[in-house]
């Protein structure tokens, strides 16, 4: 069987809740992906054009940086990679994240919270973020997802 982690960005707490269901559901460690600043309301308002992540969304070549590193990337196998769909993609911060490390030969697999849109253009955005590795069609999933939908879902991969 497949070593498996789930790493995840929540800005209010629904892609935290659905990650950890799912590392529980498949016995994966969880990491969770810390901004260097976190995020305050004002930062998430998308109706104001001048709100921080409006900023970082319009600028797709904008990078905010990661507090936090996983120890040893090397021991995983598969990723699954979970975030709120911001603008009908990933964070900008997911793409921080997955250049941080050597993922060639990996598994990477999103995961998207959202109470309504699709995932979009997500990995076509993220792609050159982890060369070498095989990223996989995600899927989007609503805060009140079970476990057991998860573990159906993620078995999969792994």
């Amino acid at each position: 069987m497949s070593k498996a982690m789930v790493a995840y960005f929540s800005a209010s707490g629904v892609t935290a809740e659905v990650a950890g269901r799912l590392a529980a559901s498949i016995g994966a460690d969880l990491h969770e992906i810390h901004p260097e600043i976190p995020y305050t309301d004002a930062d998430l308002n998308w109706m104001d054009k001048k709100s921080r992540s409006s900023v970082e969304m319009n600028n797709r070549s904008f990078r905010p940086p990661v507090a936090n590193k996983v120890e040893n990337m090397a021991q995983y196998d598969v990723i699954f990679v979970a975030f709120p769909i911001w603008w009908y993609v990933a964070p900008t911060i997911i793409n921080t994240f997955l250049e941080q490390y050597d993922l060639r030969g990996k598994t990477v697999v999103t995961l998207a919270t959202s109470g309504g849109s699709g995932m979009g253009s997500t990995n076509k955005e993220l792609a050159p973020s982890c060369p070498g590795a095989y990223l996989k069609e995600g899927k989007r999933f609503s805060g009140g997802v079970s476990e057991n939908e998860l573990k159906i879902w993620a078995e999969n991969y792994l």
